[in-house]
């Protein structure tokens, strides 16, 4: 006979952050998924920095309520293998999200991305934060994006937008590519489903939230300009 096995999802807890950027702080406790790994109940590397993170009682020893948050926060986010230990890859992601948070309204505080061109559509590698101004003044943003990974990295410096298409598909990935914009060669912004802290990242697009990628679809045109500076954590 079949057997059904059925157990409760996890629910985890977001804090909003600014200006259409969703920072998750807290994670609140449930059952883990069913296809998450066993929890590791061992302390990791960076253990007072996640608990911190999560909320959690900073102590710097790994317990199975430490292992259940964490583990909660890595399936939100697909870092794999969920199996609640806090290593590098998870701490280097909850980092990004505190960048992404300390941004605030005025990502361009270092003036990193010019501000003699009008409007512009900015994309910083190290934050993983993308925004658009004109001149200094911010018009959209910031908002996380996920960037090319190891091998296939975003890459950087002044470009331009020079092919749109609403309902793009990859003949490369063969995956949907809403909102696509074009800035250098194959690289384009475009919505994804995947979570804005999912690693390692993209093929090299800069991956929006749907929303996000709306909201540039009806700002930019052909001939915009977009810059693209810094240096994406892991690559």
């Amino acid at each position: 006979m079949k057997r059904i096995t059925s157990r409760i999802g996890r629910r985890a807890g977001i804090t909003a952050g600014l200006t259409a950027l969703v920072v998750p702080m807290t994670v609140a406790l449930g059952t883990a998924p069913a296809q998450a790994a066993s929890c590791n109940v061992t302390t990791g590397p960076y253990q007072k920095q996640v608990e911190k993170f999560l909320g959690r009682t900073v102590d710097g020893r790994q317990s199975l309520a430490d292992c259940k948050a964490i583990q909660a926060f890595q399936s939100k986010h697909g870092i794999t293998p969920a199996a609640g230990y806090a290593g590098t890859i998870t701490w280097r992601t909850m980092n990004t999200m505190l960048q992404q948070k300390a941004a605030g309204t005025n990502p361009n505080k270092d003036r990193k991305c010019p501000t003699n061109k009008g409007r512009i559509a900015c994309v910083d590698l190290t934050r993983q934060l993308s925004w658009i101004q004109d001149g200094s003044r911010l018009k959209y943003g910031p908002v996380p994006v996920r960037t090319g990974k190891d091998g296939t990295e975003t890459r950087t410096g002044a470009k331009k937008i020079y092919m749109r298409n609403i309902n793009h598909w990859s003949t490369l990935y063969h995956v949907s590519m809403p909102y696509s914009q074009f800035f250098d060669g194959g690289q384009a912004f475009h919505s994804t489903t995947k979570s804005m802290w999912n690693p390692p990242g993209s093929g090299g697009c800069v991956n929006m939230r749907s929303a996000d990628a709306k909201a540039y679809w009806n700002m930019l045109r052909n001939g915009d300009d977009v810059f693209v500076y810094g240096r994406k954590p892991g690559t």
